[in-house]
């Protein structure tokens, strides 16, 4: 099948990818010049494990191209999959202005039947205003083309988005037509082989069951950190609480690991936009707002774990730090509590050393030049580098190789043997052969 997917973002880059990897002809579109020659190159704009290795053989084999030519890619396609961002607005709302701006230029283009695809997050009715808009485009042409809409969300965690799309839970196709659902089916065929995977539903609520996954995820994320935080006063072992909750398999155990707080490119996002829903449908989003709220309070945690130790002046004291990313597996930083970590450390005049796996150039381009400048944030290249003479160690990201550090190397390091997480403040002369087994984030995200 020939397949154009307009965005090269994460969700568009990774949907490319696999199609093509079935065999389909796919085209990425995308209107940034340099994204696209950089892919051409071979240099991917994120880190997704596995993801590389698939492009580049897709692109030498001629499986998947990449375009800044919407117009040109679909003179051999009917299929285009709109996989732009929709950011927050300031009101939390997500701005759909790159979608409909998509949906536009189709509309210019389009001259057979189409199916138009919308596998970026959108809220309730988004499906709507795609057609709508290719409708007044396809009529100011005084052409009678037939297409379809269809919402078809996407469910890829970060640093496993490869295994998710190859080995979908479900895949959800939002159809109100025989004729496209028969065309998705097909499309999907392949990652469907062990079972019929395909659940087909309304529109509307194809779209509202993504916002739905995402907000139900961070529910248990920020549920957990408030119990964490409960049998913290308490003095009761909050793990102990987890694996005694988690053994029901009613509740089971992912999402309900205590940290600093969920982050990255989607449940941020996902969970302000349905309470901007919510509220514009004259409903009190109660339990949504209280998930955003703690969040919120819990990004805050570690910095008030270092106050409590240190006092709020932090100026003579300097402190290293693992893990930027806002979880393993990935250089995303959107959202990150690390960001809102050092922000505030330094606020207090601190100085950070900084590791992280994958997102040293992302933590570049988040932070403040004069952090650099002044020398209040440095990042070093190998993680026990940034322990030299440390009053503390913060934990935020748990990548792998944080599991089990070289204890005794630590204390040859560090000035001070402290050492923080999302959960506790260790000291490293109590410390032998223990595992960081989490870290400060909220898990699975």
């Amino acid at each position: 099948m020939n397949v154009t997917v307009i965005g090269t973002g994460y969700v568009g880059l990774v949907s490319g990818a696999c199609f093509s990897e079935m065999g389909n002809n796919v085209t990425c579109v995308d209107v940034d010049k340099n994204k696209i020659e950089n892919l051409k190159n071979g240099v991917l704009p994120i880190y997704e494990p596995g993801l590389e290795p698939m492009v580049l053989k897709n692109y030498k084999e001629g499986f998947l191209n990449f375009s800044t030519d919407l117009k040109k890619a679909m003179l051999n396609s009917n299929i285009y999959i709109i996989a732009v961002g929709t950011p927050p607005g300031e009101n939390g709302s997500a701005d759909l202005k790159y979608v409909l701006s998509v949906a536009k230029e189709i509309g210019k283009n389009v001259s057979d039947y189409s199916i138009i695809v919308d596998k970026s997050t959108v809220p309730v009715g988004t499906a709507d205003k795609v057609k709508e808009t290719l409708k007044k485009e396809i009529e100011k042409r005084d052409l009678n083309v037939d297409f379809d809409v269809v919402s078809n969300p996407e469910f890829l965690k970060e640093g496993a988005a490869i295994d998710d799309f190859m080995k979908p839970d479900r895949v959800i196709i939002g159809a109100e037509s025989e004729r496209a659902i028969s065309v998705m089916r097909k499309l999907y065929a392949p990652f469907s082989r062990t079972r019929d995977k395909l659940i087909v539903m309304g529109v509307k609520d194809a779209e509202m069951t993504k916002y739905a996954a995402n907000s139900l995820l961070a529910t248990k994320i920020s549920f957990m950190n408030e119990i964490a935080n409960l049998c913290e006063k308490l003095g009761v072992d909050v793990q102990n609480v987890r694996t005694g909750i988690g053994s029901d398999s009613r509740i089971g155990y992912s999402f309900i690991y205590p940290g600093c707080g969920y982050g990255g490119s989607c449940f941020p996002k996902d969970v302000k936009a349905l309470i901007k829903t919510s509220i514009d449908a004259d409903f009190d989003p109660k339990v949504l707002q209280a998930v955003e709220d703690r969040n919120n309070l819990q990004k805050e945690r570690l910095f008030e774990k270092v106050i409590e130790k240190y006092g709020s002046d932090l100026t003579d004291y300097t402190f290293g730090i693992w893990g930027l990313s806002f979880k393993p597996g990935t250089d995303d930083m959107r959202e990150a509590s690390s960001v809102v970590l050092i922000n505030k450390l330094i606020a207090a005049g601190a100085n950070i050393l900084a590791y992280d796996p994958v997102a040293m150039d992302e933590a570049k381009k988040e932070f403040p030049y004069d952090f650099f400048d002044t020398g209040k944030l440095f990042l070093t290249d190998h993680q026990y580098d940034a322990l030299k003479d440390v009053d503390a160690m913060i934990l935020v990201t748990e990548w792998k190789q944080f599991r089990q550090p070289d204890f005794t190397k630590m204390k040859k390091l560090m000035k001070q043997h402290i050492i923080f997480d999302g959960r506790n403040q260790y000291d490293l002369e109590n410390m032998k052969n223990q595992c960081f087994e989490y870290s400060g984030i909220g898990r699975d995200l």
